[in-house]
């Protein structure tokens, strides 16, 4: 019984360590996880100040480190985890190797998003904040992974993009943007006095802090089967486009309504069968 008793005891303090060491390991990993993000954050926040890196930057470069160290700690987790219970890490790797010859045509798709995404950082196509057009979404970047792309759309979707889908970036954020305004007049109306009102409207954005250069009223833009188009073009800070277009609408309406002048309606002529039939008997 004694030998029986002292291989009970020598069980359950094998089963007491290893629970112990594996509470350790937990607790380790939830303080050095955080505290470790906390560090490299700071640490991408002091380079910033130091050589004044734009804020989209350093937002980009602080969310791909973030996301690589909490890949790098999981990865050491399960490592120690396995080895607490006995488990040998070298045949792991080894056989890994083995499967990966193995499965390396299907992760053509998951080499294809790393690459992409290393060139996408390298060459600063985009960065976090920017506004872009990439694989036909619209929307603000939120994040750029090695595997995915986070944009978000203007109405507040989440779109996931693998980045081998990357081919074209259309980043339009970079530098100043263009607002651009066309205003349809109707057939009716003076062309040269809606073109001077439009010139007298522009005038006094002319003097807005918004607008870098102009705006201006070019003219006449097109001229379709119900109006003519008059254009009116500013280049505005960037992200500011949207907001002066509105206003440059606005004021151009009560512009054109103090000066008489009309927005294009839209005419339909509806022929009934009578007087169809009777048109037809005069002739």
């Amino acid at each position: 019984m004694d030998i029986f008793g002292l291989h009970f005891d020598i069980e359950v303090e094998k089963i007491i360590k290893l629970v112990l060491r594996l509470l350790t390991l937990i607790v380790a990993f939830s303080i050095f996880l955080p505290l470790g993000k906390k560090m490299i954050s700071a640490t991408i926040h002091k380079m910033s100040l130091t050589r004044k890196t734009k804020p989209g930057r350093i937002k980009t470069l602080d969310k791909l480190l973030l996301n690589i160290f909490s890949y790098v700690m999981i990865f050491i987790f399960i490592g120690t985890l396995l080895s607490l219970f006995g488990v040998s890490i070298g045949p792991l790797i080894a056989g890994a190797g083995v499967v990966g010859l193995a499965i390396g045509f299907g992760a053509q798709g998951l080499v294809s998003d790393v690459v992409t995404g290393f060139f996408i950082l390298l060459e600063q196509q985009m960065e976090v904040d920017d506004y872009v057009t990439v694989a036909g979404i619209d929307g603000v970047v939120e994040e750029i992974g090695l595997r995915t792309t986070k944009v978000r759309a203007f109405d507040g979707t989440l779109n996931y993009l693998p980045n081998r889908i990357i081919e074209n970036v259309a980043n339009h954020t970079r530098g100043n943007m263009r607002a651009l305004v066309d205003i349809g007049i109707s057939y009716y109306n003076d062309v040269d006095q809606a073109i001077h009102v439009l010139e007298r409207v522009c005038e006094d954005f002319q003097q807005d802090e918004r607008f870098k250069d102009g705006p201006n009223a070019i003219g006449v833009q097109n001229i379709d089967g119900t109006n003519v188009v008059l254009r009116i073009i500013g280049q505005v800070e960037n992200g500011l486009q949207w907001e002066c277009e509105r206003d440059i609408r606005k004021a151009v309406k009560v512009a054109f309504d103090d000066a008489n002048i009309e927005l294009p309606l839209n005419y339909q002529v509806i022929h009934q069968p009578e007087q169809i039939g009777e048109s037809n008997g005069r002739k």
